[in-house]
């Protein structure tokens, strides 16, 4: 399985996301539901994780718990 990795702009700091292309698809979907970009979904995770998390991981389970609340 590749990795992809994406650069961003939070909070005006560049930052650099590897995930699966999987999470990626799953971050596009998740995204599009909450009628945001993929920069502003991944803001509003990084707003709302611990610090001492890894950016990467907490995407992965917001998308993960996207998938589980479905019906």
């Amino acid at each position: 399985m590749s990795l992809r990795k994406r650069s961003i702009t939070l909070h005006g700091h560049r930052t650099s996301i590897t995930l699966e292309p999987e999470f990626w698809a799953g971050l596009e979907e998740l995204a599009a539901m909450q009628r945001k970009t993929i920069t502003a979904a991944i803001a509003a995770i990084d707003d709302e994780r611990d610090p001492e998390n890894n950016l990467s991981s907490c995407i992965r389970v917001a998308v993960l718990k996207h998938y589980q609340s479905q019906p």
